[in-house]
């Protein structure tokens, strides 16, 4: 169905109203806009000239087009070739972390701001999965994207590269390379749809029904579950202090042919894989012919000290397959991830995702390499780990008081409250969210049956002042 267009032909009510001094772009700006968020000006109706309203407050026409330009680059307006500006069919809108909608900030202003998502039930504060990403970094996105729509690519009307495109790849790997010590080149590099795809397409390359796997106990359950659907005989292998148990995998199943592991950040417990064991899981990888999964999934929140190694940087023998995503550092709409593959398994790999769903967005790849090589990327994370920061402390204090045993994690997006004896931490889990904290069960985790009891909570994508404050009302409660 086409939108409807609407000509709003007497301005005498919605007249932008301009100061007498300060830049004439912003003053333009922030008063059409504020016609706009008040509902004067409705959606899809169309909005002046740039000539017309440059002669009515006897500005420069550049200021009036630099002020459109800024309305459309913020989605508060849509520009259409040969029918002028209109109001967009959907505005933002952006909450102040207390709770009362505000307009977002001209380019280059900065203010406490988070995304309202766009649904129905927004998740509960302390819901694992949720986003990081920002207004100013909404903006960037979406002035990029508006530019490659407006001058697209040839190479968006034609079916492209099934590992994505080179100049994405390329910038993906100098990241890693300088953020991760990753060892690769741009032709390991596979964008995919996140880890999910990655997983699977890593299984479907290099695994057949029946293939030993072993995976971390606990485990991040998603990766089980995808193992478990593909006819794999799954190996849970106790997890310590140092990270997976791998004497303990030998004895159960020496001659798997894979591992799957959070070395970085195990999930759910948060240990760090210690360098003896590192080394000892690519020397079992050897000696065994096995491949090593490694999901970093969220190594760019590391609070103290600097980031560490991914253990595929320290595989000398091809073992290792590097399974990363944007998903934490920006958020899950973007759909990208990517993988890191031996050379061995490229085409294999590639095939698979030919026949699967042929390319990644083109569009978005593009806007994606100019967020990463433009230096907006860096910005941004580092703008994230700050708010996260703050979340987290926000939490492990509001939960201080409770008979939990949390301790304040150094990296990553969630923590681990864990509970005192036999305490039932699936009723708890429930009872926590009927008090409107999202948080999960750690026992389900476990596959080989559970040897610990507690809570996962998630501090990223929310303001403290909701965390603390949904945290405070189920301590009440216990």
């Amino acid at each position: 169905m086409a939108k409807k267009l609407r000509t709003n032909s007497d301005w005498s009510a919605a007249t932008p109203m301009l100061p007498a001094a300060g830049p004439r772009r912003l003053a333009l700006y922030r008063s059409l806009r504020g016609l706009i968020e008040g509902g004067q000006l409705a959606p899809g109706d169309k909005l002046p000239t740039t000539r017309d309203i440059a002669s009515r407050f006897s500005i420069s026409r550049g200021a009036a087009v630099a002020a459109y330009d800024m309305l459309v680059a913020d989605g508060f307006a849509e520009a259409r070739v040969g029918a002028g500006t209109f109001v967009a069919m959907n505005v933002p809108q952006v909450m102040l972390h207390g709770g009362n909608t505000a307009a977002h900030p001209v380019a280059g202003e900065s203010a406490p701001e988070r995304i309202v998502p766009r649904q129905d039930e927004p998740p509960l504060p302390g819901t694992l999965g949720c986003s990081t990403a920002d207004a100013a970094t909404l903006r960037v996105f979406r002035m990029l994207m508006n530019r490659h729509l407006t001058n697209p690519s040839a190479r968006h009307f034609q079916y492209n590269d099934p590992a994505g495109s080179h100049a994405l790849r390329v910038e993906v790997a100098r990241y890693l390379q300088a953020a991760r010590g990753v060892v690769c080149t741009p032709d390991q590099v596979i964008m995919t749809a996140g880890t999910q795809q990655a997983l699977d397409l890593t299984v479907r390359a290099l695994l057949t029904p029946g293939d030993q796997v072993w995976i971390e106990d606990p485990c991040y359950a998603a990766a089980r579950e995808l193992f478990v659907a593909s006819g794999l005989q799954v190996v849970p292998v106790p997890v310590d202090r140092e990270g997976i148990v791998v004497d303990a995998g030998r004895g159960l199943a020496s001659t798997a042919s894979a591992v799957y592991v959070t070395p970085s950040h195990q999930y759910p417990l948060g240990v760090t894989l210690s360098m003896t064991r590192r080394l000892a899981l690519i020397n079992w990888a050897r000696e065994a012919g096995a491949y090593i999964i490694e999901d970093d999934y969220d190594s760019e929140f590391r609070f103290a000290g600097p980031p560490l190694s991914a253990l595929q940087g320290i595989d000398d023998a091809g073992r290792v397959i590097y399974v990363g995503t944007f998903s934490k550092t920006l958020l899950p709409g973007f759909r990208f991830g990517y993988l890191v593959v031996p050379e061995a398994l490229r085409d294999r790999a590639l095939t698979i995702r030919r026949l699967a769903d042929r390319f990644p967005s083109t569009l978005a790849e593009d806007a994606l390499t100019e967020f990463l090589r433009d230096g907006h990327f860096s910005a941004h994370v580092k703008r994230a780990r700050r708010r996260v920061r703050a979340a987290r402390d926000a939490l492990v204090e509001a939960l201080s008081s409770s008979r939990l045993m949390v301790t304040s994690p150094e990296q990553g997006l969630h923590l681990l409250a864990e509970l005192p004896g036999d305490a039932d931490d699936v009723a708890l889990a429930r009872q926590a969210m009927d008090c409107g904290f999202g948080t999960k069960a750690l026992s389900p985790l476990y596959a080989a049956g559970t040897r610990r009891r507690g809570l996962v909570i998630g501090f990223a994508g929310f303001a403290p002042d909701a965390l603390s404050e949904a945290a405070r009302r189920f301590v009440q409660t216990l």
